[in-house]
């Protein structure tokens, strides 16, 4: 083992519960088969059509973070066979993924079509540019973040339950339009951040307001 990772990609902990359950063959031949590190046309089609996907990520002592990242399907961003980007859009101030990502860079992406029951998961190290040359090309993000892809791979989907999208949110950025702010933010008002509490401000000084 290098690091503690074996020549099939899994570690003492992942091998010692495969054997409690004798699925040491099966884990090497779908590691073999299933498991690749570049992006290839299927999973660039599969990843910008999605509108979101969870990101796992943690800091420097281990502390674990699972967030929810949504948007317009595309809003994920195939940049070669080995890289993907994303927009970090406003939330709540706690860039609890954004920090994590500062002080340890490995994440993991999991991405899930709920109609058609299938998933993706893509680990790899992530970077944050704040000055990103794609910032222009997503309205309203506050950053970029670009995952360089180490595993890509499906997974099995017997257990994601079928739903359908009733409508997306009405809060993600879009172009030319004013987005609106949740509700929550009145209850913090003289938290927000300066920019915020201007925006606001002259927002409620507009006639009719």
């Amino acid at each position: 083992m290098s690091n503690g990772i074996d020549e099939h990609g899994f570690h003492r902990g992942e091998r010692e519960v495969q054997q409690r359950f004798d699925s040491v063959r099966l884990a090497d031949k779908l590691s073999e088969v299933a498991i690749h590190d570049v992006i290839t046309d299927n999973d660039r089609s599969f990843i910008e059509a999605r509108d979101m996907f969870f990101l796992a990520s943690g800091d420097a002592d281990g502390n674990l973070d699972c967030s929810y990242k949504g948007g317009d399907p595309g809003f994920v961003r195939v940049l070669d066979e080995h890289t993907v980007a994303f927009p970090n859009y406003d939330g709540n101030g706690m860039f609890m993924s954004a920090g994590n990502i500062l002080e340890h860079n490995s994440v993991g992406m999991l991405f899930i079509d709920w109609e058609s029951q299938w998933r993706m998961r893509l680990n790899g190290e992530a970077s944050i540019d704040f000055d990103d040359p794609l910032l222009p090309e997503f309205p309203g993000a506050q950053f970029i973040v670009r995952v360089a892809a180490r595993e890509v791979f499906p997974n099995c989907p017997r257990y994601i339950h079928k739903m359908q999208l009733v409508e997306r949110s009405v809060f993600v950025p879009r172009a030319a339009c004013d987005t609106p702010d949740p509700d929550w933010k009145d209850h913090f008002e003289d938290a927000l951040p300066g920019e915020q509490q201007r925006r606001r401000a002259e927002k409620r000084a507009e006639p009719g307001q």
